[in-house]
Formats: structure tokens, C-alpha cells, sequence
């Protein structure tokens, strides 16, 4: 999503107001908080499912 709207990571961090650290851990695939992600939805003018999928890890 931030390729569509030509954003670079730092950008996210100032539209979003999260952390580097955040950042980091999203780029990972590590979890991050309900919050965090409603901050990343807001600042992108989108939904939860435009910016994560559940993936079943018990295969």
C-alpha cells in the first residue's frame, strides 16, 4: 500500500505517529497492537483488510 501511494516508511511513521521500532516489527511480519494498526488504517484512508491477511500457522 505505501508503493501505491508513493509513501516511504518514514512517511508512514509521521502520518501514522508510530515508531521506527513499529515500523520495524510490521516489516518483520511480528505483531503489533489493534491500535497501532487503527493509527496505520486512519493515516491511510483504508481498511484492516487492505494492509494484513491471516495466515494459519498450524500447517
Amino acid at each position: 500500500m505505501l508503493i501505491d501511494k508513493d509513501l516511504k516508511k518514514k512517511d508512514l511513521e509521521k502520518l501514522a505517529d508510530i515508531s521506527n521500532y513499529t515500523v520495524g516489527k510490521l516489516t518483520r511480519g511480528e505483531n503489533v497492537n489493534t491500535d497501532t494498526l487503527m493509527k496505520i488504517c486512519n493515516a491511510l484512508n483504508c481498511s484492516f483488510d487492505d494492509i494484513m491477511e491471516i495466515i494459519d500457522e498450524s500447517n
